[in-house]
Protein backbone atom coordinates (compact mmCIF):
# COMPACT_ATOMS: atom_id res chain seq x y z
CA UNK A 1 0.00 0.00 0.00
CA UNK A 2 1.37 3.41 -0.96
CA UNK A 3 2.14 6.02 1.67
CA UNK A 4 1.15 8.79 -0.75
CA UNK A 5 -2.37 9.37 0.75
CA UNK A 6 -0.90 9.34 4.26
CA UNK A 7 1.74 11.86 3.22
CA UNK A 8 -1.01 14.11 1.84
CA UNK A 9 -2.97 13.86 5.07
CA UNK A 10 0.12 14.68 7.11
CA UNK A 11 0.83 17.66 4.86
CA UNK A 12 -2.74 18.86 5.41
CA UNK A 13 -2.31 18.51 9.16
CA UNK A 14 0.87 20.56 9.09
CA UNK A 15 -0.90 23.20 6.99
CA UNK A 16 -3.71 23.37 9.54
CA UNK A 17 -1.21 23.70 12.36
CA UNK A 18 0.57 26.49 10.51
CA UNK A 19 -2.73 28.34 10.21
CA UNK A 20 -3.71 27.58 13.79
CA UNK A 21 -3.73 30.32 16.34
CA UNK A 22 -4.59 30.42 20.01
CA UNK A 23 -8.18 29.46 20.80
CA UNK A 24 -10.53 32.20 21.94
CA UNK A 25 -13.38 31.85 24.37
CA UNK A 26 -16.82 31.63 22.81
CA UNK A 27 -18.69 34.93 23.14
CA UNK A 28 -22.25 36.02 22.49
CA UNK A 29 -22.95 37.40 19.00
CA UNK A 30 -23.46 40.94 20.22
CA UNK A 31 -20.22 40.87 22.21
CA UNK A 32 -18.01 39.59 19.40
CA UNK A 33 -19.80 41.21 16.48
CA UNK A 34 -20.70 37.74 15.18
CA UNK A 35 -23.16 36.51 12.58
CA UNK A 36 -26.15 38.14 14.27
CA UNK A 37 -24.90 41.67 13.63
CA UNK A 38 -26.73 44.04 11.33
CA UNK A 39 -23.98 44.38 8.68
CA UNK A 40 -24.57 42.46 5.46
CA UNK A 41 -21.78 40.02 4.65
CA UNK A 42 -19.99 39.98 1.28
CA UNK A 43 -19.99 36.44 -0.16
CA UNK A 44 -17.77 37.46 -3.10
CA UNK A 45 -15.10 38.74 -0.71
CA UNK A 46 -15.63 35.57 1.34
CA UNK A 47 -14.78 33.54 -1.77
CA UNK A 48 -11.45 35.30 -2.03
CA UNK A 49 -10.80 34.59 1.66
CA UNK A 50 -11.75 30.93 1.08
CA UNK A 51 -9.05 30.74 -1.60
CA UNK A 52 -6.47 32.68 0.42
CA UNK A 53 -6.95 30.46 3.49
CA UNK A 54 -6.71 27.41 1.20
CA UNK A 55 -10.04 26.01 2.42
CA UNK A 56 -10.39 24.35 -0.99
CA UNK A 57 -7.48 22.01 -0.22
CA UNK A 58 -9.93 19.96 1.85
CA UNK A 59 -13.37 21.26 0.92
CA UNK A 60 -12.70 21.74 -2.81
CA UNK A 61 -13.25 24.85 -4.94
CA UNK A 62 -17.03 24.42 -4.89
CA UNK A 63 -17.17 23.14 -1.32
CA UNK A 64 -17.97 19.54 -2.28
CA UNK A 65 -15.35 18.06 0.06
CA UNK A 66 -13.34 16.99 -2.98
CA UNK A 67 -10.15 19.01 -2.63
CA UNK A 68 -6.87 17.11 -3.03
CA UNK A 69 -6.41 16.73 0.72
CA UNK A 70 -10.11 15.95 1.16
CA UNK A 71 -9.82 13.05 -1.29
CA UNK A 72 -6.81 11.71 0.62
CA UNK A 73 -8.77 12.01 3.88
CA UNK A 74 -11.61 9.95 2.40
CA UNK A 75 -9.13 7.10 1.86
CA UNK A 76 -8.60 6.88 5.62
CA UNK A 77 -12.27 7.20 6.49
CA UNK A 78 -12.34 10.95 7.15
CA UNK A 79 -14.25 13.41 5.06
CA UNK A 80 -14.27 17.21 5.07
CA UNK A 81 -17.59 19.01 5.07
CA UNK A 82 -19.57 19.24 1.84
CA UNK A 83 -20.69 22.88 1.82
CA UNK A 84 -23.13 22.25 -1.04
CA UNK A 85 -25.18 20.21 1.46
CA UNK A 86 -25.54 22.14 4.76
CA UNK A 87 -27.06 19.05 6.39
CA UNK A 88 -23.60 17.45 6.50
CA UNK A 89 -22.40 19.93 9.14
CA UNK A 90 -23.23 18.15 12.40
CA UNK A 91 -21.48 20.24 15.06
CA UNK A 92 -23.63 22.21 17.50
CA UNK A 93 -20.92 24.37 19.04
CA UNK A 94 -23.26 26.62 21.01
CA UNK A 95 -25.46 23.71 22.15
CA UNK A 96 -28.67 25.37 21.01
CA UNK A 97 -30.00 22.11 19.51
CA UNK A 98 -29.42 23.35 15.94
CA UNK A 99 -26.21 22.04 14.36
CA UNK A 100 -24.67 23.85 11.44
CA UNK A 101 -25.88 27.39 12.16
CA UNK A 102 -23.79 30.41 11.25
CA UNK A 103 -22.69 30.57 14.89
CA UNK A 104 -21.51 26.97 14.66
CA UNK A 105 -19.49 27.69 11.53
CA UNK A 106 -18.12 30.83 13.17
CA UNK A 107 -16.95 28.88 16.20
CA UNK A 108 -15.36 26.05 14.20
CA UNK A 109 -13.49 28.43 11.91
CA UNK A 110 -12.35 30.60 14.81
CA UNK A 111 -11.51 27.86 17.35
CA UNK A 112 -11.12 24.68 15.29
CA UNK A 113 -13.34 21.61 15.14
CA UNK A 114 -11.54 19.45 17.70
CA UNK A 115 -12.69 21.49 20.72
CA UNK A 116 -16.26 20.74 19.66
CA UNK A 117 -15.75 17.02 19.05
CA UNK A 118 -14.89 17.34 15.36
CA UNK A 119 -11.78 16.55 13.37
CA UNK A 120 -8.35 17.56 14.57
CA UNK A 121 -7.54 18.32 10.94
CA UNK A 122 -9.64 21.52 11.08
CA UNK A 123 -7.56 23.66 13.39
CA UNK A 124 -8.33 27.21 14.47
CA UNK A 125 -7.92 29.76 11.70
CA UNK A 126 -5.95 32.82 12.72
CA UNK A 127 -5.80 36.22 11.14
CA UNK A 128 -9.49 36.61 10.29
CA UNK A 129 -11.39 39.63 11.55
CA UNK A 130 -15.05 39.44 12.49
CA UNK A 131 -15.90 40.93 9.07
CA UNK A 132 -13.70 38.31 7.38
CA UNK A 133 -15.51 35.53 9.22
CA UNK A 134 -18.93 36.90 8.31
CA UNK A 135 -17.90 37.15 4.64
CA UNK A 136 -16.39 33.65 4.64
CA UNK A 137 -19.57 32.19 6.14
CA UNK A 138 -21.65 34.05 3.54
CA UNK A 139 -19.52 32.43 0.82
CA UNK A 140 -19.87 28.98 2.41
CA UNK A 141 -23.65 29.46 2.52
CA UNK A 142 -23.66 30.51 -1.14
CA UNK A 143 -22.15 27.15 -2.11
CA UNK A 144 -25.38 25.39 -1.11
CA UNK A 145 -27.27 27.48 -3.66
CA UNK A 146 -25.06 26.43 -6.60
Amino acid sequence: MSNRPLASVLLAGLTCLALAGPGRAQMADAERGGPGRAQVADAERGGRLYEKAECGQCHGPLGLGDGPVGLALEQIGKSPGNWSDPETFKLDTDEDGKPGTDDDLWNVIRRGALVFGGSQMMGPTKGLSDDDLADLIAFIRSLAAR
